[in-house]
């Protein structure tokens, strides 16, 4: 999921930086950014928080495909809520956390 987020948002804010409009291109760059580090896997709920806002403000202003936005923005946020996986930086800089739910035997 790291994969496919990451490769198109930057993939789609290169593309918007070869036709810029007014103040745009600040928004472009800080949503590479933010793609770079959703493939890292570096900071990857804020990181992944960020994509998914500034997806669905492609989706409210219109900008691109409509069901490819909601796509983008729904896999951000679940990058967001389920953390980078065992391949990333962050399980590399900080641990591979796992949630230990016990049962009744436990």
């Amino acid at each position: 999921m790291r994969l496919v987020a990451g490769t198109a948002v930057i993939i789609h804010g290169y593309g918007r930086l070869e036709s810029p409009s007014p103040g745009s291109i600040v928004l472009d760059l800080v949503a590479m950014a933010a793609g770079s580090l959703v493939l890292m896997g570096l900071w990857t709920p804020i990181s992944a928080s960020l994509v998914a806002i500034l997806g669905i403000r492609d989706l409210i202003a219109n900008i691109g495909d409509l069901w490819a936005n909601i796509l983008l923005a729904t896999i951000a946020a679940a990058l967001a809520l389920l953390g980078p996986g065992a391949w990333s930086v962050d399980a590399r800089l900080f641990g591979w956390r796992r949630i230990h739910i016990p049962n009744r035997r436990d």
